[in-house]
């Protein structure tokens, strides 16, 4: 079971969307850093957690008068800050303070009733006066004005309260932007940047073994892939290499095999006729054949050499040259076309060595008896049909696999049949094995431009 690749493209894009976010949540910070600092964007003081707790701390006396509370909050700040005080009025005027409240501050009083909030400090020079914070908040009692000391520290509750704010005001934002653009941007400009290499793609779907000297371009290639593409060409370059020293030794062998045979048929044409002689003659086409077989395998691809073609001349050819063989060997050789002339563009030669195949493997399995017979037509092709005990249907599909003999079917080499198949396949056809009207094999070369 195939698994699904991964995406090298969304690999890219999702690396670069990881390492932009992380540079800008780090940029980010450091603004947010810098301007929390200054004040800019949110003012978070010590004094606004004494402030709530004083605030949350004021309650009515019986009298009406205001007055303070012990709550959990106002003790921890006093417990932080032993020196703390403050001073608290209303809009009514009444007043409660708390602690040691500098000079400075004591007589306020109602003087800033109309100042939302303030800070106060020593001017340069000066006396030194406490730096102190004024600011009207909400309380359990209503509105109140609370002055108080600045000193302090932030709860952790409250910093992380306000470090949320600011990253889902300002920060988070524009990481959303951010990763949506580049989500979107980014798959464009890989793709485009990835588009040098469909022309090596599409040249690497034409590599084939019958196809020597294909290469990858390596024009536009990135410079990041390059290394890939020129390791592939050099191991393309040593399988061609290696596939001609093949192709020169089959083709000297199928040479030297050819003289000790030729050598074997003119010794026997000088035998008496008889059974032994008529058997030994066509063992030794048998073996001319395989000879001959070797070398049109490895001419195939390196002499193809496409031309007006006629089936019917090709076919006739074959017969009246296999006709001696086929009676010799208790056959009726017959032919048939429907017409004169049906004419494709293909390799003469190649063609008839197909036909001539088809013949010899209808000789050789035909069961020495019966007709062997050639038709022609335009609508089906060339077929070859025999009289014997046919090919079983499960073995139609493997009978054209190189060097793939059927158990009791004769000593063939395997080769015929499978140059059959690559003949027609250079040829844009295909060969198909039938049933013949009488049980025998039936086998049929179709073409496109034959139909």
């Amino acid at each position: 079971m195939s698994r699904s690749q991964p995406s090298l493209r969304w690999r890219l894009v999702l690396r670069l969307a990881s390492l932009q976010a992380v540079l800008l949540s780090i940029l980010a910070i450091l603004i947010v850093g810098a301007l929390w600092m200054t004040g800019s964007v949110i003012s978070l003081q010590p004094e606004d957690e004494t402030i709530d707790a004083i605030a949350q701390s004021i309650e009515r006396a019986k009298d009406g008068t205001l007055a303070v509370k012990s709550t959990p909050a106002l003790a921890a700040r006093r417990a932080e800050l032993p020196d703390l005080w403050f001073v608290v009025r209303d809009r009514a005027g009444s007043t409660v303070t708390d602690g040691k409240v500098p000079k400075a501050y004591a007589g306020i009083g109602g003087t800033l009733d109309g100042i939302g909030q303030a800070r106060f400090g020593s001017n340069f020079g000066g006396n030194i006066v406490p730096v102190a914070r004024l600011q009207w908040v909400g309380s359990p009692v209503g509105e109140i004005q609370v002055l108080t000391g600045v000193e302090g520290s932030v709860s952790p509750s409250r910093a992380m309260a306000a470090t949320g704010l600011v990253f889902f005001s300002t920060l988070l934002p524009l990481l959303i932007v951010t990763a949506v653009a580049t989500m979107v941007a980014a798959p464009l400009v890989v793709r485009r940047a990835f588009s040098s290499l469909d022309s090596a793609v599409t040249r690497a779907g034409q590599i084939d073994v019958d196809r020597q000297g294909t290469r990858l371009p390596v024009e536009d290639v990135p410079q990041e892939i390059l290394p890939l593409v020129e390791a592939i060409n050099d191991a393309l370059s040593r399988l061609d290499e290696g596939h001609e020293r093949q192709r020169r030794l089959f083709a000297h062998l199928a040479h030297e095999w050819r003289t000790p045979v030729a050598i074997l048929q003119a010794r026997l044409d000088g035998l008496p006729p008889g059974p032994l002689k008529e058997r030994i003659f066509e063992d030794t086409v048998r073996l001319a054949t395989l000879a001959e077989q070797f070398l049109d395998l490895q001419r195939l691809n390196h002499r193809f050499e496409p031309a007006p073609v006629n089936l019917v001349d090709v076919a006739r050819h074959v017969v009246s040259e296999l006709a001696p063989l086929a009676i010799a060997a208790n056959y009726e050789p017959c032919f048939h076309a429907d017409e004169d002339e049906v004419e494709i563009i293909g390799d003469r030669v190649a063609l008839e060595r197909a036909v001539a195949n088809l013949v010899q493997n209808a000789i050789q399995h035909g069961g020495r008896k019966g007709t062997i017979t050639v038709d022609v037509s335009r609508a089906t092709g060339i077929t070859v049909t025999d009289e014997g005990k046919g090919i079983p249907a499960d073995e139609r599909g493997r009978i054209f696999e190189p060097f793939h003999r059927l158990a009791g079917y004769g000593k063939g080499f395997g080769l015929g049949l499978n140059l059959v198949q690559e003949i027609a396949r250079l040829h844009g056809g295909q060969v198909s094995v039938l049933e013949g009207s009488s049980g025998g094999a039936a086998f049929r070369l179709t073409f496109p431009s034959a139909a």
